[in-house]
């Protein structure tokens, strides 16, 4: 098991303008994350575009990652992939290269009945030998995770810890309900009902705008975890409205993962942060005109702004 709690961002992953891994904005990111006090770094999740790197660059990532953090905080790795064996693979890979953790969504592409996922978590935990963080994020892999396979394997100690990203706060709160009394740590993945999530008892969030303004979750999360309800919710606001950074992109010319990513990354490009802020191919960059707005709505959070 991993004692996982407060605020984990799952790391963006900077690109070259050749498209390799820009390791040195890798390695600012993750300090940048570090000195605002997070409590983890996950390397390769949907914020780090883990579906788009070869498995060299996972390599890079995870390497660069681990380094950085030093043992400060744990790091977690995704190791995800359409089955079994591949996921195995990668979190056999990145167990060597120093992983605390893996992250694993289901199955995807093929089409899987609930004891198949529930039989691919269980495959996965006893083939490595770090613990395994179930990623629910039925958007992309098309699987939800129920509250109630969730119990099974938290209550057979196949998997350590879930991050939820379905978007469902009343399932949340029956993971929450049955999971109780497990050592399951849960951890939401949205950016915009965390004090509502740490308020019903989650460990944790897993925030990907937490890149751009790590402080502000590491404060929402501190004030939540003390009760300090009103303080978080103001805080959760102001992340709110910093959260229209990513409806800014022309939808007519980019798809939703670069309205996503591409913000992002030119928040960090526009704070100083990192290099380039171009995601991987196919996905678009933002323009100048969107990037005018993204440097306004920062300035306006209150965030520093060099470019």
């Amino acid at each position: 098991m991993i004692d996982l709690a407060g605020i984990v961002p799952p790391v963006a992953t900077p690109f070259t303008a050749d498209g390799d891994v820009d390791t040195a904005s890798l390695e600012r990111l993750c300090a940048f994350l570090l000195d605002a006090g997070v409590d983890g770094l996950f390397a390769g999740g949907s914020t780090g575009e883990i579906a788009l790197l070869t498995d060299g660059q996972r390599d890079t990532v995870v390497r660069t990652v681990v380094g950085t953090a030093a043992g400060q905080v744990p790091v977690l790795v995704g190791a995800v992939d359409t089955g079994t064996r591949r996921v195995i693979d990668h979190a056999r890979r990145a167990e060597t290269l120093g992983a605390d953790a893996v992250v694993v969504t289901a199955p995807f592409y093929v089409g899987v009945h609930p004891d198949e996922v529930t039989a691919h978590y269980r495959l996965v935990h006893d083939s490595i030998g770090v613990p395994v963080v179930a990623y629910d994020i039925p958007s992309a892999v098309h699987t939800g995770l129920p509250a109630s396979s969730l119990a099974e394997l938290a209550q057979s100690r196949h998997i350590a810890a879930v991050k939820d990203s379905s978007g469902d706060l009343s399932a949340f709160r029956r993971v929450l309900r049955l999971t109780e009394g497990t050592g399951l740590r849960v951890l939401t993945g949205s950016e915009l009902l965390c004090d509502l999530a740490l308020g019903l008892g989650a460990h944790g969030a897993v925030p990907g705008l937490g890149n751009v303004d790590p402080d502000g979750y590491v404060r929402l999360a501190a004030a939540a975890f003390t009760g300090d309800a009103e303080t978080a919710t103001a805080e959760q606001e102001r992340l709110v409205e910093l959260f229209d950074i990513t409806s800014v992109a022309d939808r007519s010319r980019v798809g939703p993962s670069a309205v996503a990513l591409g913000a992002f990354k030119t928040a960090l490009y526009l704070r100083g942060v990192i290099d380039h802020p171009a995601a991987a191919a196919p996905l678009r960059p933002l323009d100048e005109a969107e990037t005018d707005r993204i440097r306004d709505l920062l300035t306006r959070a209150g965030l520093g702004v060099v470019r």
